[in-house]
């Protein structure tokens, strides 16, 4: 039933055309869609206000959401043309448009992809790794609010780009390398000889030519297509100088990029999630690691309070950061009272989100059996994003099932549903309790709480 939920939401109200969308209190202003302004030749639009269309309008959830200003939708600038959209564009009628639809899914795996590993290595840098649980919870709280799955991605675009720096430079500085490996293996061969000669000049002739297409590329906007047009760059690049546009260009594009990061927000909504979800977890936990010797009573009741605790915890915790997230304030992580009414109202919405939280965070203990090197940490953390972030649009849809509901669910219903959640959140306990003789961090690794705090270990 979920599942169906999420389908028809991305596939079925994704269809309507919503031009003017609420913006999230940590998102940047909206855009115009990209055939709205310039061509592919030009990259940069003038910052300002449209009226919106006569046919643009307002529906239930905007109406809700208080940053939504009515009618004027804002255009900021554009790196060659193409802004950056934060939701998923409709998804075509596959009977009717069948090679359109799988373009659509095509372009979605591949964003979401440049998703997953643009968080990954975020959160495998000290600092930045706020900002990573700042984006998690900002598709929480998307979610939550609006309750479209379209929603839930902030760096729907702005991660696109960067994946697509990442594939155009990489492309080239491996065939650089593959041709100094030439050049040394010509060497190695016959040392002195003209063929070695020709290898050894060839290197050194395409780096210079290279690091300038790369800077071209990067200049006309850094798509994936702009590191496979070279002429088009050059002719692009000179005609903006020829016209004395290229600094102010540049400029507008560099300030649209990380105008849609929106790094200082998403980085302190990350901060403010770590530290409700800190103040929550670390009393129960650090019960939950006094114990030395089991035999000892001294050590063992503390060590079962603490257990009691992180069950009722880790109980609420899904949903007092979905609250936070949803209303970007501290101290809604800590308004418990609203969040057990929620509960209530949509007891089994809490039950499935409770359980995929916890299912998906299980598989991250293993994985630190043994951490590979800090370097390459990112690696590991690729696999922590893919798992946590499933788990944050399941709780934000449980969320917002429980804001619908004006009434709490059938007394029966309720009891049944925290039945159910009882012997799963004392499983996962139990489990989280060995975890610390397995783990490369030791007792350290209680502490961490993939699915609530830091996305992974430092």
């Amino acid at each position: 039933m979920f599942a169906a939920e999420l389908v028809s939401d991305a596939l079925g109200s994704g269809t309507a055309a919503h031009t003017a969308e609420a913006s999230s209190a940590v998102t940047p202003a909206n855009v115009v869609p990209p055939g709205a302004t310039g061509s592919d030749s030009d990259c940069t639009s003038v910052t300002g206000v449209l009226p919106a269309a006569p046919g643009d309008r307002m529906d239930h959830d905007d109406a809700r959401d208080p940053s939504y200003a009515g009618a004027p939708s804002i255009v900021t600038a554009e790196i060659v043309g193409v802004p950056f959209p934060e939701r998923i564009p409709p998804f075509p009628n596959p009977f009717r448009h069948p090679l359109q639809a799988l373009v659509w899914l095509c372009r979605l795996g591949y964003r979401l992809t440049a998703i997953v590993m643009f968080l990954a290595v975020c959160s495998a840098v000290p600092l930045l790794n706020f900002f990573a649980l700042g984006c998690l919870l900002e598709a929480e709280g998307r979610m939550g609010r609006s309750g479209r799955l379209r929603d839930a991605f902030p760096l729907w675009d702005v991660a696109r780009r960067a994946l697509d720096i990442g594939i155009g430079v990489g492309v080239f500085l491996l065939g650089l390398k593959l041709l100094a490996s030439a050049a040394a293996d010509a060497q190695l061969i016959a040392p002195g000889s003209p063929t070695a000669a020709f290898w050894l000049r060839v290197p050194r002739v395409a780096a210079p030519l290279v690091a300038v297409h790369i800077l071209l590329a990067l200049a006309r906007g850094g798509t994936l297509s702009c590191f496979f047009r070279p002429l088009k760059n050059i002719t692009w690049f000179a005609g903006h100088v020829w016209r004395g546009t290229y600094w102010a260009t540049a400029s507008a594009a560099v300030d649209s990029y990380f105008r849609a990061l929106n790094v200082w927000p998403r980085f302190w909504l990350g901060v403010k999630g770590f530290v409700a979800g800190l103040a929550w977890l670390f009393i129960p936990t650090a019960l939950l690691s006094v114990v030395r010797d089991i035999e000892r009573p001294e050590q063992s009741i503390p060590t079962l309070l603490g257990g009691v605790l992180l069950m009722c915890v880790l109980g609420w915790m899904p949903f007092l950061q979905a609250h936070l997230a949803a209303e970007n304030r501290l101290r809604a992580g800590f308004a418990l009272g609203h969040v057990r009414e929620l509960q209530r109202r949509a007891p089994f919405a809490h039950l499935i989100a409770v359980l995929v939280t916890l299912l998906l965070a299980l598989p991250l203990y293993l994985l630190k059996i043994k951490l590979p090197p800090q370097d390459a940490l990112w690696m590991l953390a690729i696999v922590f994003i893919a798992s946590i972030y499933p788990a944050r649009i399941v709780v934000g849809w449980a969320y917002h099932r429980a804001l619908a509901r004006s009434r709490r669910a059938w007394f029966g219903w309720r009891w049944l549903c925290r039945g159910a959640l009882i012997p799963l959140l004392g499983l996962f306990v139990l489990l989280l309790f060995f975890t610390q003789w397995i783990d490369e961090h030791g007792r350290a690794t209680l502490f961490e709480h993939h699915a609530f705090l830091l996305p992974i270990p430092l």
